[in-house]
């Protein structure tokens, strides 16, 4: 193992011609699992005219750019990108390649780690570096690819450590993101693009795209609530908290599959992960799969009825009683504060 490269690659996602948020995220962790492996981080940028973008990286600890540009790949396409990709893979045999768990990045990364044979987890939450014994043989500084399983019941701790290449998806939010006071003064490596027939069985025409209405990761507060409102109707006292109080409403998976609110409200394992100043939980049970999507929230309000919910585990306040009763006195309260 101790020959293996200790190099950490992050795959720079492109949104409307800039970085995806994620990728920053991604670079940031990835800084900190460099370090622990004494490696060098690397960000790796396929499109066209990217010069901009690649510098951008190394306000993230990117100490290398890796650019593959060419006008035909200045759109997200399947075959050429994995293809190049894996090329790439296959020569430098980084350590670690990391993805966001995206549209682009599930598409992607299966694709590479099949092509390249390397150990590929989904979806992962968190992500480490450890000495591992495992079969009776010792494997230090192997990646821990840490993932909710089985329904998000369990925490699951996955290595590969008999591929020599260790990749991962990461769910959105799920990192900090964390520039540097100072940029590294990196260095950008452009890689000739080389077309083949391949590249060119799908053509886009032409994309359509709209944007989310609600941005939920940059809410500073958020009400959400959870199966135990009842009801749509419920919801709405939800609502009015949060357009009193400056922020945004969100809910449970439970709620979602209830249509007690639409789906591009819903935190947690299948929804958004979130990070708030101030995160009010009603009626959330607090399951694990809703715990992965707020549980790193500054500060955690939890209502409900039930003494032994689980997300009393994580709050920092607790209030036990009917959540009818104690949002509108929550309201009225607020109202009477700003008179």
């Amino acid at each position: 193992m101790d020959k293996l490269s200790h190099e950490v690659w992050v795959y720079i996602e492109k949104k409307h011609d800039n970085i995806a948020d994620v990728s920053f995220e991604l670079l940031s962790k990835g800084r900190k699992l460099a370090e622990k492996l004494n490696g060098t981080l690397k960000s790796v940028i396929i499109g066209d005219d990217l010069e901009k973008l690649a510098k951008q990286t190394f306000n993230y600890g990117a100490e290398e750019a890796i650019v593959v540009e060419h006008a035909d790949l200045k759109q997200y396409k399947t075959m050429p990108y994995s293809r190049i990709l894996s090329e790439l893979v296959k020569k430098h045999q980084p350590r670690i390649v990391l993805f966001g768990a995206t549209f682009v990045g599930r598409d992607i990364a299966p694709r590479v780690a099949s092509n390249t044979l390397s150990g590929l987890t989904a979806d992962c939450t968190d992500l480490q570096i450890s000495d591992i014994t495992y079969m009776k043989k010792e494997y230090p500084k192997l990646l821990l690819q840490i993932r909710p399983a089985f329904g998000g019941n369990i925490i699951a701790t996955i290595i590969t450590p008999d591929n020599p290449v260790q990749m991962a998806t990461v769910r959105e939010g799920v990192m900090e993101m964390s520039a540097l006071d100072k940029p590294v003064d990196g260095k950008i490596t452009k890689v000739p693009y080389q077309a083949e027939e391949i590249d060119r069985v799908i053509e886009i025409i032409e994309r359509y795209q709209e944007e989310s209405k609600v941005n939920l990761k940059a809410a500073l507060i958020i009400v959400s609530g959870g199966y135990g409102m009842g009801s749509k109707e419920n919801f709405e006292l939800l609502k009015e908290l949060a357009d009193l109080i400056g922020g945004e409403v969100a809910g449970s998976r439970a709620a979602v599959d209830a249509g007690f609110i639409e789906h591009e409200r819903q935190i947690g394992q299948t929804g958004v992960t979130v990070r708030p100043k101030l995160y009010i939980a009603v009626g959330i049970s607090g399951a694990i799969q809703h715990r992965a999507g707020m549980d790193e929230s500054n500060k955690i309000i939890a209502i409900n009825k039930d003494p032994d919910a689980p997300i009393f585990g994580v709050c920092h306040y607790k209030i036990l009683g009917d959540a009818m009763k104690i949002i509108p006195a929550f309201i009225e309260a607020y109202k009477n504060k700003l008179k």
